[in-house]
Parts: structure tokens; sequence; C-alpha cells
């Protein structure tokens, strides 16, 4: 299975990564910059997106986004439309990551730090084989 991994942290992203191929054997992209975000979703390859709601240099079309914008691009677009995206993010209060999912349209939403990986890895997959 083909991740993209969206994440400003490059430390976080390297580990996360790692973690992911090492519990899964699986292949993981990761960028924060929104150009190769829709790159990579346009080209076909990756069955899931894994996105940082905060991305804060992020620059789409000379506007700084977030994970839930580039989402809610991603599900509006027909080539990328059916690409299972999962958030995550350490400031969504559980009052606001409803309101967050409804605005993003992504699949599903987390809260970090992620405390079982091997379950979150699971939903990942599954999310990304029903695609």
């Amino acid at each position: 299975m083909n991740i993209l991994l969206v994440e400003d942290d490059i430390i976080l992203a390297e580990s996360t990564a790692c973690l992911i191929k090492r519990i899964g054997g699986h292949q993981v992209y990761i960028t924060d910059e929104p150009t190769e975000v829709f790159c990579y979703c346009q080209s076909g390859t990756i069955d899931v997106v894994m996105m940082d709601v905060h991305l804060p240099a992020a620059e789409w079309q000379s506007e700084f986004v977030n994970g839930a914008d580039l989402s809610r691009l991603l599900k509006t677009q027909p080539e990328t439309a059916h690409i299972p995206i999962v958030l995550v993010t350490a400031y969504a209060l559980a009052d606001e990551q409803q309101k967050l999912l409804e605005i993003s349209q992504a699949d599903g939403l987390y809260a970090k730090p992620i405390t079982d990986f091997k379950a979150f890895l699971e939903i990942l997959v599954k999310l990304g084989n029903q695609r």
C-alpha cells in the first residue's frame, strides 16, 4: 500500500514513516508542500493520505492553507476525491473534531499522539483497500 504522509515536522514524519514501514511494510511518501500533495494524489499511486491539520508554511495558489483545507480541495477534485484521507492533529478538542471533519470532508480524524499505532495503521489499510 502507498501512503502519503503530509506533515511539517520532518522528525515526526520520518519516525512515523519508519513505524509504518516496520509494522506494515507499506511504502510511505512524505511531503508538506501542497503542490506535491496534489502531484502525488493525481499520479494514481496513492492509496490513502495521512495529513496533519497544522501546516504553518503551506501555501496553495498564493494563500496559506492547512490540512483541512487541502483535504477539502482533494475531495472536491474528480481525480482525487476517491482517495481516503485521515487527518491527525494535536490541537482539536473533542467538540471541534466533528466540525473539522465536516469542513475537511476527510474520512477520519485522530488526535496526536497516536497511542495505539498498530490499530491506527489497520484503519489506514482498511480505508486504503476500500478505494
